[in-house]
């Protein structure tokens, strides 16, 4: 683990709501040089604490009308059988997530769709037709008051 201090969490806020931030910026936000700042970021990078910068998209205005959770719960518990899932979620654009996760069900999923009907048809096809899926509960989203994913 990276040993980060408070300037360095003070970065990684900022570049969290703004990636596109110029360095210029980001050090008069954090009260640092621009030099030091750079010299901090790129320490952040090297150390992959930064994996990488995002566009933060609007799901309405790329068709995404119908937002889902979904826990799946595996028929066998295997490695074979979480191994195959897996390849076939990440071969399903629809699925944004995939999550291993400890409880009920082995799986948690966040699914972005056009609409209903087009999330009818993916439950069905795909996710009802892998041999390894024994259980599907869906959680629709309708609404997101706090979403800090970037």
């Amino acid at each position: 683990m990276t040993k980060m201090d408070q300037k360095d969490r003070q970065i990684l806020r900022v570049l969290s709501q703004n990636g596109r931030i110029s360095n210029l910026d980001l050090a008069e936000r954090v009260a640092l040089s621009p030099s030091a700042c750079l010299r901090r970021v790129s320490a952040l990078e090297a150390a992959g604490v930064i994996k990488g910068y995002r566009a933060v998209l609007d799901p309405a205005r790329m068709g995404v009308g119908f937002t889902a959770y979904i826990a799946v719960g595996l028929s066998e518990h295997t490695k074979q059988a979480q191994e195959a899932f897996e390849r076939a979620i990440a071969q399903t654009p629809e699925v944004r997530e995939c999550h291993n996760i400890t409880g009920a069900v082995e799986y948690l999923l966040r699914v972005e769709a056009p609409d209903l009907v087009s999330y009818k048809q993916l439950h069905t096809e795909i996710l009802g037709a892998l041999p390894q899926v024994a259980t599907i509960t869906t959680y629709v989203v309708m609404g997101s008051p706090k979403d800090e994913r970037a």
